[in-house]
């Protein structure tokens, strides 16, 4: 019995027409982690409930029975360093890594995802055509375009395919330089039929995702997953996962979360509750209610993050009675000051007062997520933040405390876009992790050199498609990145520019052509509001 026959199906493929279109759609990464992605299941799912195509799946462990001349290979992306698999992938299909390498007979490549929809441009060189933004829509409209053009050849695609909202042709468009390793100059169309800017598409309905499949071989295993809620309505300054997603959406209790968990639960009993900031959803107490039901003592419930504000001993109790053992609040700093820069709109009270009703309401544990070098921050700032756990493990004696702590990587589409990594970051992950073990804190802290190729990526221009090419072969640290770029020096800027600079309000942005849900203007403004706390 292989993997795929093990799956529990919540959704009825379509028997394809004779004439489908084959397609493959793969995870660059092994089948446990791209099958507890929610984002593959649902554009998987949506895929085969069409009759016009013909979809396999593919992961970088194992795949589907795939057909000979695919015409369409899409990609769903979500982790950076994923980049080297999907080279990996594309050589096993012999098909060749760089698009404008590739002929009709090859087949388009497409890809989506948190990835490619924040900045796309260091792996432009290597995608016919990238989905930006939400697939509910976008999907449907693409394979429908597709249609229209399947008989044309490679170039007519490509031109039909980039005049769909949100489908972005990389190759349709000029980029042009002050020098070969200076800023960008211009960001243009090669044709006056091809729209200036990429709007990113938005689904503004209430009935979000729900997992069309449930397996024992997920990284999570047997969950059903709900999408509770879609962005996030903080608007913490920093962050990608409430500003390039836009507006804070609320999925439907009636009409849309209770018959999801109800056709979930009829398969598995572990349900998770996902989304950026699943308590605000404005029925959540009734959710809660809900699932507080005697029909539903035997299922484990898991949720993520959660609002400070928001955690109840009533539902530290639910979840402690529904198999839960801690929970998760992102806090970033316990520095008033530096919560102000990044409009967290929270205080160290309300973080004691959640552990306390944690506590109360029988969990074991908390973890708090934290962030070192956000811009603003000082030593000083840093020491509210162990003053602050200090308070809230003499509050709590017992509460297993966890502190998350990442560094700050700038994010495209966000107004902390111009901000640089702090070099000084490194030695404050180093300095919580000697006070925070003196207080018995357990601290885990991200890799200071993971953040810095994250912030390399996540400012990247297309100049970079070769240094990942080389990074490939030098493997995944630091010091592989460096030596790329010292191989290329002078054909793109030093690492220090992406990295580290810190860039000006006027300057052209790699992804300045491509349009998320705020303006740029309204962004700038937000980054003033933050500098008047510095």
């Amino acid at each position: 019995m292989t993997v795929f026959d093990r799956e529990k199906l919540l959704f009825t493929p379509a028997t394809p027409n004779s004439d489908a279109i084959p397609v493959i759609f793969a995870f660059p990464n092994t089948y446990s982690v791209g099958i507890t992605s929610l984002g593959y299941q649902i554009v998987w799912a949506t895929l085969a409930m069409r009759s016009d195509l013909l979809v396999s799946r593919l992961f970088t462990d194992i795949g589907e029975t795939l057909p000979r001349n695919p015409e369409l290979l899409g990609f769903s992306f979500s982790w950076e360093l994923d980049y080297v698999n999907i080279f990996s992938l594309l050589e096993s299909l012999n098909i060749p890594i760089r698009s404008d390498r590739r002929t009709d007979r090859d087949p388009l490549i497409f890809g989506g995802g948190p990835v490619l929809t924040a900045n796309p441009e260091p792996f432009a060189e290597f995608f016919d055509l990238i989905l930006l933004g939400d697939g509910e829509e976008l999907l449907d409209n693409f394979i429908d375009a597709y249609q229209e053009v399947r008989k044309s050849d490679r170039q007519t695609k490509l031109k039909h395919l980039a005049n769909v909202p949100g489908i972005y042709a990389p190759s349709l468009y000029e980029v042009t330089y002050l020098a070969r390793d200076g800023a960008i100059k211009s960001i243009a169309p090669k044709d006056n039929n091809i729209p200036d800017r990429v709007v990113k598409q938005t689904y503004r309905g209430n009935t979000l995702s729900q997992s069309t499949v449930v397996t024992e071989k997920a990284a999570w295993e047997n969950i059903y997953m709900v999408e509770v809620v879609r962005s996030c309505p903080e608007m913490c300054r920093f962050c990608l996962a409430s500003y390039l997603t836009l507006p804070f959406r609320t999925a439907s209790l009636e009409d849309g979360l209770i018959p999801a968990i109800e056709r979930g639960l009829q398969v598995t009993d572990r349900l998770g509750l996902l989304g950026a900031s699943v308590t605000q959803h404005p029925e959540f107490n009734n959710l809660l209610d809900y699932l507080n039901r005697p029909e539903y003592d035997n299922i484990r419930l898991s949720l993520a993050s959660v609002r400070t504000n928001t955690v109840t001993e009533k539902l530290a109790k639910i979840l402690t009675n529904r198999d839960s053992r801690s929970i998760t609040i992102a806090v970033e700093s316990g520095s008033e000051k530096v919560r102000q820069i990044v409009n967290k709109k929270l205080a160290n009270e309300e973080i004691i007062q959640a552990a306390i009703n944690a506590k109360a309401g029988g969990l074991k544990g908390i973890k708090f997520y934290g962030m070192v070098g956000i811009p603003g921050e000082t030593t000083e700032d840093l020491e509210q933040t162990i003053i602050m756990l200090k308070k809230v493990k003499q509050a709590v004696p017992g509460l297993r405390l966890t502190f998350g702590c990442s560094t700050f990587v700038p994010k495209s589409h966000t107004p902390f876009q111009w901000f640089g990594v702090n070099q000084a970051a490194k030695k404050r992950l180093k300095y919580l992790e000697k006070e925070l073990g003196k207080l018995k804190i357990d601290f885990r802290p991200e890799s200071y050199n993971w953040s810095v190729i994250q912030a390399l990526i996540s400012r990247g221009d297309r100049r970079l498609s070769h240094l990942l090419e080389l990074t490939r072969t030098y493997g995944d640290s630091v010091g592989s990145y460096k030596r790329a770029f010292k191989e290329l020096k002078g054909q793109l800027p030093p690492l220090d520019y992406y990295v580290h600079g810190d860039w000006e309000t006027t300057k052209i942005l790699p992804w300045s052509h491509l349009q998320g849900p705020i303006p740029e203007q309204t962004l700038i403004k937000h980054l003033d509001e933050a500098k008047s706390f510095f």
